[in-house]
């Protein structure tokens, strides 16, 4: 029924197996052992992308967290507009929440798959006689794994055969308390890599996005499930708590180089907007001048040139009168000025008009100060 998960997984240990069979013999147990281990690294290689996507959508929801809590209240007895409102918002922010289990549910077929196929190397066939093949497995194939033991037992034997979902109908059911020294220690060893990965992701996991649910999951994580691969791992055979260390290390290894690349990525964004608002904002040391309220922005007006025949008036630092001087343009047109509004004086005797202009040329000016007082006029 689940040949389409069988024949796939069985392919990729037979093609391990050929390449460490080679190396260490076919029927030795170090290439069986490393032909699963390998299986693990090719399925979760090719869930790579998936996975960093898993991450970087548990990052942005994480970052998110507030906005969810402030519509989980605010819509607390309208469940259907609750979640409408956080799909929604998920939209908004470019999350999947099914792209954080699609790691996850890909593992579950493998490993089912695994399982079976190991278990089949031992099961006689339908109409019995000696097995002739197990999926892409010959003949050779299978007698060479039967006779492969890890200190005396084989691959595929379990501490104890009778779960049908977990033995697919192995014949030889009952406990076989001779794998327990084999299997006891890699089911320790699964189970303490089982509370690390956990552990190392509970980790990453943002405080202010915590909610009772999450608490929960977060034990149940690290402490039930490794719990849990400590005593069911005697219904596993020893190939597939292999692949269970396997796959437990290659995550807890995935994990610290994803996140270290994720925080890198994290940093050089806040010091990129920390640069930026620096170069917009003022230097150290300078005040910020703000306008003031109301006041309209002052626009420089641009130089135009002095128009013809306009006078313009020099004051000259330090005059002996303190009188302001002006440009010869500038006199006469005060001169035509002045005379056109007043008559012509009477001349006076000693040849001075009446505005008692004493030879200066200027109009109201007294006599030449520098002239001492008692010297006479020549």
């Amino acid at each position: 029924m689940l040949d389409f998960i069988y024949y796939p997984v069985s392919f990729i240990l037979w093609c391990w197996h050929k390449v460490f069979g080679f190396v260490f013999g076919e029927s030795t147990a170090i290439a069986w052992i490393l032909g699963i281990i390998f299986l693990t690294f090719t399925v979760r290689g090719i869930m790579f992308k998936p996975f960093v996507n898993q991450v970087r959508s548990m990052k942005k929801m994480q970052d998110f967290a507030p906005e969810m809590k402030k519509i989980q209240k605010k819509y607390a007895n309208d469940r259907q507009r609750q979640a409408a409102e956080m799909q929604k918002l998920q939209k908004e922010h470019g999350v999947n929440p099914l792209g954080s289990c699609l790691p996850m549910l890909l593992q579950i077929p493998v490993f089912i798959g695994l399982n079976h196929v190991l278990r089949a190397f031992t099961m006689p066939p339908p109409g019995g006689g000696p097995k002739t093949e197990n999926y892409f497995f010959s003949q050779h194939d299978v007698e060479s794994y039967v006779n492969a033991k890890l200190f005396g037992v084989n691959l595929g034997e379990a501490v104890y055969n009778g779960v049908g979902v977990v033995s697919g109908g192995a014949t030889n059911v009952g406990f076989h308390w001779s794998v327990l020294p084999v299997a006891l220690p890699l089911m320790i060893v699964a189970s303490i890599a089982t509370h690390l990965t956990a552990r190392h992701s509970v980790a990453r996991q943002n405080a202010a996005s915590a909610t009772p649910q999450t608490a929960i999951m977060n034990k149940l994580t690290m402490y039930i499930f490794p719990l849990g691969v400590l005593v069911f791992g005697a219904l596993f055979p020893l190939g597939l708590l292999f692949y269970w260390l396997a796959n437990n290390g290659w995550t807890l290894m995935q994990q610290r180089l994803v996140y270290t690349k994720i925080d890198k990525e994290e940093a050089a964004r806040k010091a990129e907007a920390a640069e930026k608002r620096a170069t917009l904002g003022p230097k150290p040391g300078q005040k910020p001048t703000a306008p003031k309220v109301g006041q309209k922005p002052v626009q420089q007006k641009k130089n135009q040139p002095a128009q013809a025949g306009s006078a313009k008036k020099v004051t000259k630092a330090g005059s002996a009168h303190g009188f302001a001087q002006t440009t010869p343009a500038e006199a006469t047109a005060k001169a035509d000025g002045a005379t056109a509004a007043a008559p012509a004086p009477a001349d006076t005797p000693n040849g001075q008009n009446g505005s008692k202009d004493n030879g200066t040329g200027v109009p109201g000016l007294l006599k030449d100060s520098t002239r001492k007082s008692g010297r006479k006029r020549r």
